[in-house]
């Protein structure tokens, strides 16, 4: 296998990580290069706490939650995980200890990790022994920033310094006989414990402090989700809403004319390589297509359609949709011209029309040269080019096209990434034009430059950077 395969094969199974990039506004409208060193900061994950009486089902909810989100990085965090290991004398009359109240959790200590877990830092878990009552002293779970962060236990709503750490509050809920059913046959067989102290236990410590603490606390909850895990409709609208929350960037919000293709694990396998500096120009330009190739299919969906119906081969009537028929594209030379391939291969015959705007100063004032088709006016228009840094050029063609009777909601802005400056420069503008990127970076910096961005284009698309 060649070194280049190898590297490749290695970056996509680096790119597995946790999503960061260019989820950070900046607070000015230039960061220096040499001072971004926090150019990286994700974005903070989506934070989901699960409560509910013993054995309703909190695991399971969590469980079927992480299956349903498996284009995302999500850790389970448990409560149980942070319970004070008993000193000797706890030890001696451990069946007089109540397990179930507030104070056998280390609550500062999960406070803790939570918090680092939101900044994007690695946490160590404690790990507890059910049967020694005890924390092991060397072992821990290790635990890695990701997107979604999933808090489970039966006091996770209690202390208020735990709830403002979380996005979601959603509560359990199940028959108590159920829930007893269940709490013996756990602690039988996992946790090595007879049946009779089960019951007393339960009599004693766990059924008063749900009445007392973990009941009161079902207020707080977003969602209530009764029978657990045997509620798939409440579980798959909780993963809707958590997609939507995580492919929503900032900007997004203030502009809903700006759209970000979702994120998956190959689309951030493939900006990995075309950013990484020292990727051969083959593969720059291979794995470059294929990420157009995705933004132009996405954009083609925020076109205009009629209804239409076909016969099939079997002779059956198909209820479809028909494209839109007066369409064409706009480069702006020359790095949207390394776009233009990708719209060939998606719309059969298409016209495509050329913009050059000279960037001296990226000022984006002077046009060089225009080619557009005669009826361009009558026209939906794809405008193509891969990077919006500072939005000057973007919307000196964008003000061409107007010009020649395009209206801005028949424009269509399609880029690989974007820069915050770049967006609100357009958008504030043109209200009514889309945008549609693959990826929102950070900022620009001194030289008005995308940060992390890819550099130049055009040169490494088309081999003139040497």
């Amino acid at each position: 296998m060649s070194e280049g395969s190898i590297s490749i094969e290695y970056a996509m199974e680096k790119a597995s990580g946790p999503h960061f990039s260019g989820f950070r506004t900046p607070t000015a409208t230039s960061v220096s290069s040499t001072t971004f060193s926090d150019a990286n900061v994700p974005r903070q994950p989506f934070v989901i706490g699960v409560s509910g009486g013993t054995a309703s089902g909190k695991t399971t909810v969590c469980d079927m939650i992480i299956q349903r989100l498996h284009d995302h990085r999500v850790v389970l965090v448990n409560q149980d995980s942070f319970y004070r290991g008993l000193n000797s004398e706890e030890l001696k009359r451990v069946h007089e200890y109540n397990f179930d109240h507030p104070d056998a959790f280390d609550t500062e200590q999960l406070l803790e990790c939570i918090k680092k877990l939101k900044i994007g830092h690695s946490v160590q878990v404690p790990v507890y022994d059910f049967k020694l009552h005890r924390r092991s002293s060397d072992s821990f779970r290790q635990v890695n920033a990701s997107d979604v962060i999933i808090l489970e236990g039966i006091l996770v709503f209690h202390d208020q310094r735990v709830r403002n750490l979380m996005n979601m509050k959603i509560f359990v809920d199940a028959d108590a006989d159920v829930r007893l059913a269940r709490r013996i046959r756990r602690d039988t067989v996992e946790r090595g414990r007879d049946v009779n102290s089960v019951l007393e236990q339960y009599a004693k410590f766990v059924k008063p402090a749900f009445d007392d603490f973990v009941l009161p606390s079902k207020k707080y909850a977003d969602v209530i989700i009764p029978r657990g895990g045997e509620n798939h409709v409440a579980i798959d609208l909780i993963v809707q809403h958590i997609r939507t929350k995580l492919g929503q960037h900032d900007l997004c919000k203030i502009y809903p004319n700006v759209y970000v293709i979702q994120s998956t694990f190959q689309i951030r396998g493939m900006h990995t390589l075309i950013r990484d500096r020292d990727i051969s120009k083959h593969d720059f330009v291979f794995y470059s297509d294929r990420l157009i190739r995705l933004v132009v299919e996405h954009g083609l969906g925020h076109l205009p359609f009629t209804e239409k119906q076909v016969v099939t081969p079997t002779a059956t009537v198909y209820t479809g949709v028909d494209f839109c028929k007066k369409l064409c594209g706009v480069s702006i030379v020359r790095s949207g011209e390394s776009m233009e391939n990708a719209l060939r291969a998606c719309c059969k015959g298409i016209k495509i029309g050329k913009i050059l705007i000279h960037r001296e100063g990226d000022d984006g004032k002077q046009l060089i040269y225009e080619k557009l088709p005669t009826d361009i006016s009558e026209r939906h228009v794809l405008l193509l080019d891969p990077v919006l840094a500072t939005g000057n050029s973007a919307n000196q063609a964008i003000a061409l096209l107007i010009q020649k009777g395009v209206p801005q909601s028949h424009i269509i802005f399609l880029n690989l990434i974007s820069a915050p400056e770049g967006i609100h420069c357009v958008c504030k503008r043109y209200p009514s034009l889309k945008i549609v990127t693959s990826e929102i970076d950070v900022a620009l910096n001194e030289e008005f430059r995308v940060i992390p961005g890819m550099g130049e284009f055009g040169d490494r698309y088309f081999g003139t950077d040497d």
